[in-house]
């Protein structure tokens, strides 16, 4: 994105599905759409989004083949083409890694890095503050990750402040679930909180937080754009009977079967969702009939809000 002004993570930045065609010769039988990920890129931007998360952590990164992985941030900043952000996640076991995909993302073009702390490994509070120093150190701005109920670390407020000291650590993804967080964490330190699981937005944003690195707008973006931009504003009430109708659905987000359950909700707006590479298989019949329940309940009730009723 380019600008004359401090890169800050602000506003609905969506973690990007990722579409598959297929393809015997690939992983999986599996080959990356680069077309439909660019249109979805682009529809996104339009729709009002500030910008795209492409190889988000919890999601198909870790599918991706290193040529894959580098050639989704090429093809979003592309996509984007300087209209928004793009926030690429540079995940890895060791900083080393993470590093190593910083550059690559530095390189193409992108506008921040997410990041969570060393994967697979319980590292110590000194290991994981070296791991986020080892990426800071590259020059973009990070937006570090806390998600303890998978990486089994947990950036607690105390440890939170303590990486806030780094240069260019910009912002922290929430996602512990634990809203009480956001007033300790800035208490301690000068860092922006942004609500990283969908169906915790709403209190984590009347509790000060500024941006939201989200699931769920990939199926409704406008209407998150439109929820965000309420609360912002202090628009209480009207961000609530949006949210409302939506917070059954943003639940999947925090999910073990997140992915599937946004591709499938793509398709229920019209939109490509496609299937998944493994290790993520075909949602069961029995969360396929859940999630879609959810969905129609929330098309239906978007239909009301709009017509008044």
């Amino acid at each position: 994105m380019s600008t004359d002004q401090p890169v800050n993570f602000q506003g609905v930045i969506v973690a990007t599905a990722l579409p598959y065609k297929e393809n015997p010769d690939a992983p999986a039988g599996l080959e990356v759409d680069y077309d439909k990920f660019a249109e979805h890129c682009d529809w996104l931007i339009s729709n009002g989004c500030r910008g795209v998360g492409p190889n988000g952590s919890l999601g198909e990164y870790s599918s991706l083949t290193d040529a894959e992985r580098r050639k989704v941030i090429q093809v979003a900043v592309e996509a984007v083409d300087g209209r928004g952000l793009v926030v690429a996640g540079v995940h890895g076991p060791g900083w080393h890694q993470a590093q190593h995909w910083t550059r690559l993302a530095a390189e193409d073009g992108a506008d921040g890095v997410l990041s969570l702390p060393p994967t697979m490994y319980r590292a110590s509070d000194e290991q994981v503050i070296e791991h986020f120093s080892k990426i800071a150190e590259v020059g973009l701005p990070v937006m570090i990750y806390n998600n303890p109920i998978d990486t089994k670390v947990d950036l607690v407020p105390s440890l939170v402040a303590q990486i806030a000291g780094i240069p260019n650590i910009s912002a922290i993804k929430e996602f512990s679930g634990d809203v009480r967080r956001k007033f300790e964490i800035s208490e301690l330190c000068d860092i922006d909180v942004v609500a990283g699981a969908d169906d915790v937005l709403f209190e984590l944003m009347i509790d000060g937080a500024v941006g939201w690195f989200a699931g769920f707008p990939n199926a409704f973006p406008a209407e998150s754009v439109e929820i965000y931009e309420h609360m912002r504003a202090g628009r209480v009430e009207q961000a609530r009977a949006l949210y409302e109708r939506l917070v059954a659905v943003f639940r999947w987000d925090s999910r073990v079967e997140f992915v599937q359950a946004i591709k499938l909700s793509m398709e229920m707006v019209g939109r490509y969702g496609g299937p998944c590479r493994p290790p993520r298989g075909p949602l069961t019949p029995e969360h396929t009939a859940r999630v879609r329940a959810d969905m129609e309940r929330a098309i239906a009730g978007l239909e009301s809000l709009r017509a008044g009723v």
